[in-house]
């Protein structure tokens, strides 16, 4: 922009009137034909300019030049994530987003280490927090396709170090296929088991009086229940939370900033193993990162190798080079430093944790490229049972499409405290296409999970093209169809729901457009 600007500076400089000279020389007006001369020159050398500028802009934005064809939802899409970025002051955040399996947006902005001015890219590894426990579900359905695990066997048969349970006086039974779910009723980060009811009856009281709001007053809750949709759960929960303070407080719990190391699955289970149970398991949904801890040693048990060794081995399936455990010893490069504001507001490097405790629900580090591999995997595996028309020859999924459904299907009682319209399924969040009245909101079916951890924040979000869509009346099908959506940012308590399903429907909105101008092109 600069040297275009130098240029439009040499056009528009005035004439010097020949003959004159020194510092008291006057200067006239250019003559009607350098008038004309010095528009020309002027109308090139903005030209110049912002061919500069948006040279320069390639130079500095990361990873391959987006697909022509999606120009109008990239443009969007990067406003969105700016606009995120400003709001909540991160230092840096990377996206990336894949349509119909094929990447067409990767971007980072701002810092991945704020001291030595390094850049966030698309190659920037991030603490990817409770996205891990999609991944863990991964061989949890694996194990259990291969008939080495039993998901409705109680946890003991595999870990007889968990002690058998008791609520209200009667003995229960907690299994894997509960634990997937969120319904075991093993404590979260939360001790205080009366602070947590009260939470939960605060929370189905906000819902109640949801469903009991009158029809005059329909009208209204149409307004409030299309910015719900954009708005679907907290940083690590699944609730939706519109005040930061909420937020904030999740952090507030000292088990988040545990530096002990753990050599084993099993050893972290002492944290809360002798624990009670806050509510009778199947019977509520509680979000519980520990649940997954004792998740992880079931998978140890029937694999019969070390949990972190036998997720390695998924994710080099999977083709997830660049996802791994959140260590900090070995030496990760293109890994991102983590943020915080402290009380002051001011930016401040996280305080030092060690994840040990907590691989399977909040202890892998990855990047945006490699969690589009992922959720396209989990989105093809699908679709193999889900559309119609498809292409001969395809291979099979990693998981099958039953096993996909199975976890896509939200769970009795698993819905996700503080929003109606978002339940749980076996380690993923799930919303279901509803629409009430003709011609007013309509709410899309689609998976996704959250993720907050300390300094870190992340969404991965996976919108499933629908079976009746204009784009899928075409030639036979090759999944995965659809649009994957993931951000990663290194601050904590970032909500990137809203903004992930807006780039989403931005993305989905260009691929149908493509196809209305195909359709027109071949009926012509």
């Amino acid at each position: 922009m600069l040297r275009g600007l130098a240029a439009a500076r040499r056009v528009l400089l005035p004439v010097r009137r020949p003959g004159s000279g020194g510092h008291g020389a006057r200067w006239s007006p250019p003559s009607r034909g350098s008038r004309w001369r010095l528009g020309v020159g002027l109308g090139l050398a903005l030209t110049a300019a912002a061919a500069v500028a948006a040279a320069g802009n390639e130079e500095e934005r990361e990873g391959p030049p987006p697909d022509k064809g999606f120009a109008r939802a990239v443009a969007s899409s990067r406003d969105l994530l700016q606009r995120l970025k400003d709001e909540v002051g991160a230092p840096g955040i990377v996206a990336g987003v894949s349509v119909d399996g094929k990447e067409i947006w990767l971007e980072g902005m701002g810092y991945a280490d704020v001291e030595n001015r390094v850049l966030c890219k698309p190659e920037t590894v991030l603490r990817i927090a409770s996205i891990s426990k999609p991944l863990t579900m991964v061989a949890v359905a694996k194990l259990w396709e291969e008939g080495k695990l039993d998901l409705d066997a109680p946890v003991q048969k595999y870990v007889p170090e968990f002690p058998e349970k008791e609520y209200e006086g009667e003995k229960v039974t907690i299994t894997t296929r509960l634990l997937t779910s969120q319904l075991s009723g093993i404590r979260h980060y939360e001790k205080d088991i009366a602070k947590v009811k009260e939470e939960k009856e605060k929370a189905n009281r906000t819902l109640k009086a949801a469903k009991d709001i009158t029809t005059s007053d329909r009208e209204k809750e149409d307004k409030v229940s299309e910015k719900a949709d954009f708005a679907k759960a907290k940083p690590e929960h699944g609730g939706k939370h519109s005040k930061s303070e909420k937020k904030k407080a999740e952090f507030e719990h000292q088990e988040y900033y545990l530096k002990e190391k753990f050599d084993n699955v099993i050893d972290s289970l002492n944290l809360f193993k002798n624990d009670p149970l806050f509510f009778k398991p199947g019977s509520q949904f509680l979000y519980s990162t520990h649940g997954f801890t004792l998740l992880s040693a079931v998978v140890e048990r029937a694999s019969g190798q070390k949990f972190t060794d036998y997720m390695l081995k998924i994710f080099s399936d999977l083709d997830m080079l660049a996802t791994g455990l959140d260590e900090n010893e070995p030496l990760i490069y293109n890994r991102a430093r983590n943020y915080i504001h402290n009380k002051k507001g001011r930016l401040v490097n996280a305080p030092y944790v060690d994840n040990s405790y907590k691989w399977a629900g909040g202890g892998f580090l990855s990047t945006v490229s490699d969690l589009l591999k992922f959720g396209n995997a989990m989105l093809y595996g699908y679709q193999l049972g889900q559309l119609e028309n498809l292409a001969a020859g395809l291979l099979p999924g990693y998981l099958k499409p039953g096993t996909v459904a199975m976890m896509w299907r939200a769970a009795p009682n698993a819905k996700a405290s503080g929003d109606k319209d978002v339940k749980y399924g076996m380690a993923w969040f799930v919303v279901e296409d509803k629409q009430e009245y003709g011609f007013c909101r309509r709410q899309r079916r689609y998976a996704f999970h959250t993720g907050g951890a300390v300094g870190a924040s992340s969404i991965l979000l996976i919108l499933p093209e629908e079976p009746d869509s204009e784009a899928s009346n075409s030639d036979p099908l090759v999944p995965p169809k659809g649009v994957v959506v993931t951000i990663i940012c290194n601050m904590q308590s970032v909500s990137l729901n809203s903004t992930a399903l807006k780039i989403a429907m931005e993305f989905e909105q260009d691929k149908l457009a493509q196809h209305t101008v195909k359709s027109s092109f071949l009926q012509d």
